[in-house]
């Protein structure tokens, strides 16, 4: 069985070299042959340029295809993979698209594996096991208010005054800026048009604690099916979100007062003009060290008094091995290849596991990629 890792960008690379270099049988497919080659190139000499009638002409069943490649080419290699009765991974959210070929994938046998890089990936690993062991102590009870946070942030390791900095293209930073929240505060679903809308302040639980500007993303609701929450449960907050520097909405005040005000055709426009100008002045140069901070927190609380609460915490930088976030998104989807190949995720569309040893495994391994990682329990 082939696995054919599409996408060669700066995220991709550690992942795709611990697969070749554990052995597996791997085809390397880019846009660029020149660009793959001069990453893995004394790796591998298997790398082609990348036309999915090319793919598709070698692809066989039990095959497993990787798409690195940005989110409009997923679902097509979905069904391709489908069709050849091969297999597909990706790092990225599971789009209503594709979350639409769970019934075709199993049809054909095959699995469909998403979510299996940082964030999401990582994120959903700690949220089960918190779940799990939260479910597995003495205090457990249905009955309880629970709180859960899920915080990510990729930062640089050595703050400027724009308060962050850029790996690639920042036009999809900009673009996720004028995107709706929804989360729960205070027991009712939050709804937020604009994240600078709901920053707020958050000290993670690091060895030594640090301050940092949070907001929520995306629709976190569905998240607490996937996390396992029962529906009689009583949920007082639940939030998935983005973590930033402490000055990040000062710094970037300015570029919110006008992103507010773009529309159409225009607006784009104008939104290109920044990410170039932001590329210009806030990208990282050559080793230069990027982080990334995780936390992920679950709170038990009766008659207003906590009973359980732990955070699992990590804390990663980049280092002589690279940047700490293509480590974190690439290692995780090279894991979770290797659990199709060893048939440990079932057929359908997944997201990142929650079986307890898949869990155990990965958190193992990705102990390795971290600085700190660390389950804080707050109540010791």
């Amino acid at each position: 069985m082939t696995i054919h890792w599409c996408g060669t960008g700066l995220s991709a690379i550690p992942g795709l070299r611990r697969l070749i270099e554990s052995g597996h049988s791997v085809t390397v497919w880019n846009r660029t042959v020149e660009k793959a080659r001069a990453e893995i190139g004394d790796l591998t000499d298997n790398i082609r340029a990348f036309e999915i009638d090319a793919l598709t002409a070698v692809l066989e069943p039990g095959d497993v295809i990787v798409s690195m490649l940005p989110g409009d080419w997923h679902v097509p290699l979905a069904e391709l993979a489908i069709a050849r009765k091969a297999n597909f991974v990706s790092s990225s959210y599971i789009a209503p698209e594709m979350r639409a070929l769970d019934d075709k994938a199993r049809e054909a046998g095959v699995v469909l594996v998403n979510e299996v890089g940082l964030d999401p990936g990582i994120d959903h690993l700690m949220a089960h096991a918190l779940l799990d062991d939260y479910r597995a102590s003495g205090v457990f009870d249905p009955e309880t208010h629970l709180s859960f946070i899920s915080y990510c942030g990729g930062i640089p390791k050595n703050p400027n005054p724009f308060r962050y900095k850029f790996s690639w293209s920042p036009l999809g930073v900009l673009k996720a800026l004028r995107s709706p929240s929804r989360s729960i505060r205070d027991y009712a679903p939050l709804d937020v048009s604009r994240p600078w809308d709901a920053i707020s302040s958050y000290t993670a639980p690091l060895p030594t604690p640090e301050s940092f500007e949070v907001y929520p993303n995306r629709d976190s609701l569905p998240f607490m099916r996937q996390y396992h929450f029962e529906e009689h449960w009583t949920v007082k907050e639940f939030v998935r979100g983005t973590l930033r520097l402490n000055g990040w909405a000062d710094a970037w005040s300015g570029v919110f007062s006008e992103i507010e005000t773009l529309t159409g055709p225009e607006g784009d426009a104008r939104l290109k003009e920044m990410s170039d100008q932001f590329w210009d002045e806030n990208a990282y140069d050559d080793g230069e060290p990027d982080r990334v901070v995780l936390c992920v927190g679950l709170k038990a609380e009766k008659d207003g008094v906590a009973v359980w609460h732990k955070t699992y915490v990590m804390d990663a930088w980049g280092d002589a091995r690279g940047t700490a976030m293509a480590r974190l998104v690439s290692v995780p989807v090279s894991l979770a290849v290797e659990a199709v190949l060893n048939r440990a995720i079932p057929v359908g569309v997944h997201a990142a596991p929650s079986d307890p040893k898949l869990v155990s495994a990965w958190m193992s391994q990705i102990d390795t990629l971290a600085q700190h990682l660390q389950i804080v329990d707050h109540l010791t």
